[in-house]
């Protein structure tokens, strides 16, 4: 049987942000026979464009969605273990977090640096998430998803996805094209962990661990989090908002002999490439805690953009090309946002 569509659906809690938006159409998809169900026959061509939203955490609604949306649901987990690694496949409606604790309770590392991050699984390999040091590209192995155009399933390798910096396939050619529905990771049972990444160590030692466990750099990543990140159920927000500019080495040191008394924050990249933390860049224009009606930034990290209740998305929007405008007026830096804007 066809999944039922829903019409004029509300939107307000299928993201982050809680920003009022509509739907058109709205579908829930929990396996693949409904997704081959719902394409199977012609599809109606007033409920197109289409949208695959997960969580919700990576987008902002600047208006009504005048097409379908699609939510995927399912959420199954399993995994099989080979030697040292473990191969796990979550489907594209598990909460990705869910994810990283099913592994670390199970002693399958890779994805601990991971932990907390909002959002889904079938959402992750499309930005490419990652967090203190490690990429999903990094234990990627492949993903299922549902092709529209030819309504057939396939499967897409680490190849395929073109995984770069927050950044994919998905959020370019292929854009609209593929709904993803699971997702297949390779960790390990002799992990090697990843520590010297934010402020990771420093946690790890004013907490007296010397020879930290997965779990440890999960908790330790989750109190981070929790102390950087507002939670959206408490303050509407998608998490980090702009992506951290790569510069060349070449760039930063004229930038820091232009400005002989900031001390930059950056991350190396590769022996010619550094990574500019945007957060603060934002906050040296003086953008850190600051209220705008409704919307504003983050009081403890800039890089998160709030509703601090009713602002709508236009209102969130406009206030993040003011931040642009100010960091490449100052730095010559123009930030890219990384939440999808709608």
């Amino acid at each position: 049987m066809k999944p039922p569509i829903k019409e004029h659906f509300p939107l307000k809690s299928y993201n982050t942000f809680g920003v009022e938006a509509f739907a058109r159409f709205f579908v829930e998809i929990a396996n693949e026979e409904e997704l081959t169900q719902l394409f199977g026959h012609q599809r109606d061509t007033t409920l197109n464009p289409m949208l695959v939203l997960g969580g919700g955490s990576n987008i902002l609604f600047t208006q009504d969605f005048d097409g379908l949306v699609i939510h995927m649901t399912s959420d199954n987990i399993r995994h099989e273990i080979s030697g040292t690694t473990a191969t796990v496949t979550a489907g594209a409606g598990v909460v990705w977090n869910e994810l990283v604790w099913y592994c670390v309770n199970r002693g399958f590392g890779g994805i601990e640096n991971l932990a907390l991050i909002p959002g889904t699984v079938g959402a992750a390999p499309i930005q490419n998430i990652g967090a203190y040091g490690v990429e999903l590209g990094d234990v990627f192995v492949s993903c299922r998803v549902f092709d529209t155009q030819r309504v057939e399933f396939l499967t897409f390798t680490k190849a395929d996805c073109r995984f770069a910096y927050r950044d994919s396939i998905f959020k370019h050619e292929a854009k609209g094209r593929y709904i993803i529905t699971d997702v297949t990771l390779n960790l390990s049972l002799t992990p090697a962990l990843n520590t010297s990444y934010g402020a990771i160590e420093s946690e790890l030692s004013r907490r007296h661990i010397s020879n930290p466990s997965i779990k440890d750099i999960a908790d330790v990543v989750s109190a981070i989090r929790t102390d950087k990140l507002p939670d959206p159920a408490t303050i509407g927000n998608s998490g980090s908002f702009f992506k951290n500019p790569i510069i060349t080495v070449q760039q930063l040191d004229g930038m820091r002999t232009a400005w002989p008394g900031l001390d930059f924050v950056f991350y190396p990249v590769d022996t010619d490439r550094v990574k500019l933390a945007a957060g603060w860049l934002i906050e040296q224009c003086g953008w850190k805690g600051k209220r705008v009606g409704d919307a504003g930034t983050w009081k403890n990290q800039a890089l998160v953009l709030v509703n601090h209740q009713n602002a709508t998305g236009a209102e969130i929007y406009n206030l993040s090309e003011q931040i642009i405008h100010d960091v490449k007026e100052r730095f010559g830096i123009t930030l890219e946002r990384e939440v999808n804007i709608l």
